[in-house]
């Protein structure tokens, strides 16, 4: 899959360095797991590709719709609402995945706290905005 027209200059640099080194990133994201989220657009039902910031549970895949503390959540979270079938590409393996936002309010803070381990910044993001950032997990 080629990148997506609108995906910006950052995101691209990303996947290119991404799918050129077997799912390794450096600069900002060195030493976090990164995983390629390809979303079905809610209106264009077109595919949308987004590198995110990922941690584990079990099987489960785990990601922050946090947006870096934006005021509100990101058009990929958006997306898998619409359409919670997913493809997810994780190091050099490439499947299918369905998303689930954690509804329940001690498993999201337990999941959000387990980003924060992996990824300090997380915890910069709760603080910048007022919404509570939903946490979404992927499982095959």
């Amino acid at each position: 899959m080629t990148a997506p027209a609108d995906m910006n200059d950052f995101n691209k640099q990303v996947v290119d360095e991404f799918r050129a080194n077997d799912g390794v990133v450096g600069g900002y994201f060195e030493g976090k797991n990164v995983l390629l989220l390809t979303t079905t657009g809610a209106k264009s039902g077109e595919p949308r590709l987004s590198p995110l910031v990922y941690t584990t549970d079990g099987d489960r895949y785990v990601v922050a719709a946090s947006m870096g503390g934006a005021p509100k959540n990101p058009a990929w979270y958006h997306n898998l609402v619409a359409n919670p079938k997913v493809t997810l590409e994780v190091g050099t393996e490439k499947f299918e995945a369905t998303a689930t936002v954690i509804a329940d309010r001690a498993e999201r803070d337990r999941l959000y706290a387990g980003m924060v381990a992996h990824a300090e910044g997380f915890a910069d993001y709760e603080k910048k905005t007022d919404r509570l950032i939903p946490i979404v997990v992927f499982e095959r």
